[in-house]
């Protein structure tokens, strides 16, 4: 069975193609400009996300990578409006607007504004520099040792702590920092129920006898509640 193949078959209505937009990142990630500039970055996964688009015209120089890269661009986007329109509709669930803060996107209408243009971003920089979204199934990477300087990791590792276990968190920060010169961050620090990863720090401290250091970071965006916090891994 092909790549495609398998990922249509067993991944896809578990993938939710659904990105953020690059003032997002900058402040999931506590960063500035300055630190992106004259570095090779990987987003790892990216999803539908806008970072790669924008930080490549703003001339930095960024490589995205997903299991939904096997899928065809159109049939991605397609999934990615879908996956909007579904995400919407969750949010008027009054169970479910009790777990976000509305500071950062006013209302239910600016947020699906926002994720549709990260959305359009991100496709339309697929169709023009497909050679920047690299198709990839975690734990492993196709990219050489320490091929990039920094790596972002958002929204996947810690948040599915139900679906991934134990192990497959640690090999794949493991491989994370195989393909990263620097450091990887690592955001959120929490799970879906908006609760610290149960197995944070025996993490870190496997982390720490691996010759790595950490810190936790609380960082400049909180949309879920208490989830505004990253982890940061250095050499």
């Amino acid at each position: 069975m092909s790549k495609v193949e398998s990922v249509n078959k067993w991944d896809l209505n578990r993938i939710v193609f659904i990105g953020r937009v690059w003032d997002e990142y900058m402040r999931m990630f506590g960063l500035t400009k300055e630190e992106l500039v004259g570095r090779k970055i990987l987003d790892c996964p990216a999803g539908a996300c806008s970072f790669t688009a924008v930080s490549n015209q703003l001339g930095m120089d960024v490589t995205a990578c997903d299991i939904a890269y096997y899928l065809p661009i159109e049939q991605l986007e397609q999934k990615g409006l879908q996956d909007i329109e579904t995400t919407m509709s969750n949010m008027e669930r009054a169970d479910i607007q009790k777990n976000f803060l509305w500071d950062y996107f006013k209302s239910a209408d600016e947020l699906k504004q926002i994720r549709t243009q990260a959305l359009n971003q991100c496709i339309s920089d697929m169709k023009r520099n497909k050679n920047r979204y690299i198709p990839a199934v975690l734990p492993t990477l196709p990219f050489d040792d320490k091929q990039f300087d920094l790596t972002l990791s958002a929204n996947f590792l810690f948040l599915y702590e139900d679906k991934l276990d134990y192990e497959f968190h640690l090999q794949t920060i493991k491989e994370l920092m195989r393909v990263t010169k620097d450091e990887v961050r690592i955001f959120p620090t929490t799970n879906f129920a908006c609760e610290r990863y149960k197995y944070l720090d025996k993490l870190i401290r496997d982390i720490h006898n691996l010759g790595w250091m950490t810190e936790e970071i609380k960082v400049p965006y909180e949309f879920q509640k208490n989830t505004n916090t990253m982890l940061k891994i250095m050499r």
